[in-house]
């Protein structure tokens, strides 16, 4: 109880003071949430910035901030007992043994809130996206209308895509966290689809890119009709892009600080679509040996 009233106490004084600028990043998990604007940074070509500092928004509740804080150690808890079993609550030998492993599967609406859908209508455009749950609560369906038409804002020149995401991993008190698939070669789902092609997306932390807005795609083509298949899709088939381009010089992609995986259509045809997402898990093949599959370059060659 003195902890969180030191804690409000705090958060007062840090308008007064630059000691907001230290204290922030460790009260805005409890005192908001703090995933809510994780995807809202973009803002349309033509309208005004935010006014308002994010530390003015906060909802300064005491009961809330009490709540979140006894959740938040207990997820340090539950970490901290994690570390010592071994990787990610596993002993060491089952964790080196371990050829399959699934990470998100759809059973509930639980399982639909770890991701965020997003289309061009962030930018202006038309486009919409809707996600629930499909028959009998056994996979997620991803739906929505898709359209092209770029928005009159005299900046945006093309339109017409929609996404899901997964969101990134939080660790206690808003500790950002990664996905370590270095134990895997493949990513392996189980889907069905209306026959378009969908690209999916792997997000590494930026400081180990290139570039901010570096990303690895797949183009993973459905082939429609009433049965689902399951595809395997090899970590060396993926390419990096920046921008929505290829870049000159491909790179592997760091299996350890991944942040998140996602899906995006943008085929540039109007109309319907949909995809179905049974589970979406990670396979260790031990029959594919390829490490990369693009050609890499040196970017200072001796002469």
């Amino acid at each position: 109880m003195a902890l969180s009233t030191t804690l409000l106490t705090s958060a007062y004084l840090r308008g007064r003071c630059c000691r907001h600028k230290l204290l922030h990043p460790l009260l805005e998990p409890l005192l908001s949430n703090s995933t809510s604007k994780l995807y809202s940074s973009y803002r349309r070509p033509g309208s005004q910035p935010e006014k308002k500092t994010s530390w003015q928004e906060t909802n300064f509740s005491f009961k809330k901030g009490i709540d979140i804080l006894k959740t938040q150690l207990g997820l340090l808890k539950k970490e901290t007992k994690g570390f010592l079993i071994g990787p990610g609550g596993r002993p060491l030998d089952q964790y080196m043994l371990e050829q399959t492993q699934v990470l998100w599967e759809f059973r509930s609406q639980e399982d639909l809130n770890k991701w965020v859908v997003s289309s061009d209508v962030e930018i202006g455009g038309k486009s919409e996206v809707y996600l629930k749950l499909g028959r009998n609560n056994q996979a997620a369906l991803l739906y929505g209308t898709l359209n092209t038409e770029v928005p009159r804002d005299g900046e945006t020149k093309y339109s017409g895509y929609c996404s899901m995401r997964a969101k990134p991993p939080l660790g206690s008190f808003a500790r950002k966290k990664y996905y370590d698939w270095s134990n895997f070669n493949s990513l392996y789902l189980r889907v069905r689809g209306d026959g378009r092609p969908w690209m999916v997306n792997i997000y590494t932390d930026p400081y180990f890119s290139h570039q901010k807005d570096d990303l690895y795609n797949y183009f993973m083509f459905t082939r429609g009709g009433p049965y689902w298949e399951e595809i395997k899709i090899p970590f060396s088939k993926f390419f990096l892009s920046s921008r929505g381009r290829v870049q000159d010089s491909q790179h592997p992609i760091w299996l350890d600080k991944i942040s998140t995986l996602g899906f995006t259509i943008g085929d540039k045809v109007d109309g319907p679509f949909q995809l179905e997402i049974d589970f979406i898990g990670l396979l260790n093949d031990r029959a594919h040996t390829e490490e990369f599959a693009y050609e890499t370059y040196e970017k200072n060659p001796r002469v």
